[in-house]
């Protein structure tokens, strides 16, 4: 059973940076590549909403408007460690910001961290 473990939250000035990281456990090199990886976000009174993803495949990525141009996902197989550098901060980015993990030929996240808390000031 894979366990997701977030990290590299914290308080922020805008237009600064924050990297996080998520630590995959339970899982071999192996099979951690074989999930794509997402980050998902969620604000206080608002639902949790999508952010980015990096496939199994080398070089597929995709984000949400909202951070295109400022955050980067990225993967470290070898680490069984997934990344989002999120540079150019805005107090809007503010929110629990989650991990997960979608097993190859599936359609939903099956697995999913505790979040890290990520705060953006003025």
């Amino acid at each position: 059973q894979v366990q997701l473990v977030e990290s590299g939250g914290g308080l922020v000035q805008a237009g600064g940076s924050l990297r996080l990281s998520c630590a995959a456990s339970g899982a071999s090199g192996l099979t951690f590549s074989r999930y794509s990886m997402g980050w998902f976000r969620q604000a206080p009174g608002k639902e949790r909403e999508f952010v980015a993803e990096i496939g199994w495949s080398p070089g597929s990525t995709s984000y949400a408007d909202s951070v295109k141009g400022r955050f980067t996902i990225s993967r470290a197989n070898a680490k069984n460690t997934v990344y989002l550098q999120m540079d150019s901060l805005k107090p809007e980015d503010t929110a629990v910001y989650y991990c997960a993990g979608r097993a190859i030929a599936t359609y939903t996240y099956g697995v999913w961290g505790h979040g890290t808390q990520v705060t953006v000031s003025l």
